[in-house]
């Protein structure tokens, strides 16, 4: 019997790639080796930014397997190519400002029993059966970002609160979202996943945000760790 297989569309090709950079990276972080800690350093300086700007970041960031066709798959052309890097760019960069001095991954999977996309870890911020409308509106001006360079920036804004609320986000998920971002008509389709992202999440025990981050969170802005520069 043939078994017939879907192939693998550009969009999940970034977030495989994403996810590949970011699980190596945390690993090593997390263990304090020093290259893993080295490259999200140099990454953070990158957070929106517009890709290509800084010129060291092009080592860190491997694009190659985008330039290698998966069977089943056809090559990429160069604009998807670039749609691709953007993403990656804004995303990995974003990842690496999230994880700086947390003792624990930010990166995790959005899973269904287990919501960690944007929209769920914007309304994870907020109080159970309260919305606090001045961080749902920093969700809805990313949302409404004219352009990627504008989106990244609000998305910046994001993250700094979730990383000082300790909070994680599927940033390999978020890479894929912003590749479909780039294309026409993409920007309502990843606003209506953020939309059911955000209203998905429930409250529970397992899932509520740790009672640390309840904390003064002016103290967070004080760490003087391994990457507090």
């Amino acid at each position: 019997m043939t078994t017939l297989t879907t192939p693998v569309t550009p969009r999940e090709r970034v977030t495989r790639l994403a996810a590949g950079h970011i699980t190596a990276w945390q690993r090593g972080y997390l263990a304090d080796e020093s290259h893993a800690v080295a490259s999200l350093a140099r990454l953070r300086r990158g957070a929106g930014r517009p890709a290509g700007q800084l010129p060291d970041l092009w080592a860190l960031i491997d694009t190659g397997p985008l330039h290698h066709t998966p069977d089943g798959a056809r090559p990429l052309s160069e604009r998807e190519l670039e749609h691709a890097e953007d993403a990656l760019h804004v995303a990995l960069t974003l990842y690496a400002l999230h994880q700086q001095s947390r003792r624990t991954g930010m990166y995790q999977p959005d899973r269904p029993d287990s919501r960690r996309g944007l929209g769920a870890a914007v309304r994870r911020m907020m109080k159970p059966g309260e919305i606090d409308t001045p961080v749902h509106k920093r969700l809805v001006r990313a949302g409404t970002a004219a352009d990627l360079a504008t989106c990244a920036q609000r998305l910046r804004d994001i993250v700094v609160l979730l990383r000082q609320r300790d909070i994680e986000l599927d940033h390999a998920l978020l890479a894929g979202q912003l590749y479909t971002w780039q294309w026409p008509g993409g920007a309502d389709t990843v606003r209506r996943e953020w939309g059911r992202s955000f209203h998905a999440w429930h409250n529970s025990t397992d899932d509520a945000p740790s009672a640390r981050a309840d904390r003064d969170i002016t103290a967070r802005t004080t760490d003087t760790d391994k990457d507090a520069s």
